[in-house]
């Protein structure tokens, strides 16, 4: 049983309305496992039952709500969703007179009025994944293109001297800090001594705790061997 890349057709490959919000349409391989091997897309988490779900900001009365709730495929074809880009004033009313929305099972895009509109979009970024996330200005590039950028991401290699990138998403702190490698402060302070081996740093007042030095302490990883084979 099964799927082989050999059987596999268009159909299973295709990028489907489903996605949405939870497997990333441009990231994929480009050889005979096109559409086979998926990403994740940036906001996307499992469920209790192994499904996929996307976060959705709650719709009252054409107003944004802060309440956040994951759904997933099957659960969001219930509902009318609104895109990430609608208009909104200073307290958070939807002020267009029709707002470009995806409605049914099939997710049918279509403009609906502000008061149908149950759910929103938490960001333009979450329909793509972490590596398509971190091209500029993806919306206007040709989706082939897209994709080999996306892979390209994948694939690069730390900077012994790192370098900011003079355009750039905003994912970029997100995807340094979560890659593990990144030294984060656990608490807030003065830094007293930085060398290339560790960082000290003298603890605020307010969050030192009794009894303690007051002093944390970030030994610095330097010139390690990752499970890629490139250098830390």
């Amino acid at each position: 049983g099964g799927l082989t890349r050999e059987r596999a057709g268009f159909e299973v490959r295709d990028v489907h309305p489903t996605h949405y919000g939870r497997v990333c349409p441009i990231e994929t391989p480009e050889g005979p496992n096109i559409g086979l091997i998926n990403s994740l897309a940036l906001y996307a988490q499992l469920n209790d039952y192994g499904f996929l779900e996307t976060p959705y900001r709650k719709v009252e009365n054409s107003k944004l709500t802060d309440q956040v709730d994951y759904l997933s495929a099957i659960e969001e074809g219930k509902y009318v969703v609104a895109q990430a880009n609608a208009t909104v004033d200073k307290d958070g009313n939807l002020v267009d007179e029709l707002v470009s929305a995806r409605e049914g099972s099939e997710r049918e895009t279509r403009m609906v009025t502000p008061d149908r509109v149950q759910y929103i979009d938490v960001a333009p970024s979450q329909i793509v994944s972490a590596a398509a996330s971190l091209v500029p200005f993806l919306e206007h590039d040709d989706a082939n293109r897209a994709l080999m950028g996306a892979n390209m991401q994948r694939q690069a290699v730390p900077c012994l001297r790192a370098d900011k990138p003079l355009v750039g998403t905003g994912v970029e702190r997100t995807v340094a800090v979560d890659s593990g490698t990144a030294v984060q402060a656990t608490r807030g302070g003065l830094v007293d001594y930085v060398d290339a081996n560790r960082v000290v740093i003298r603890v605020n007042d307010d969050e030192a705790v009794a009894g303690e030095v007051g002093v944390d302490i970030y030994n610095l990883i330097k010139y390690t061997r990752s499970n890629q084979n490139t250098n830390i």
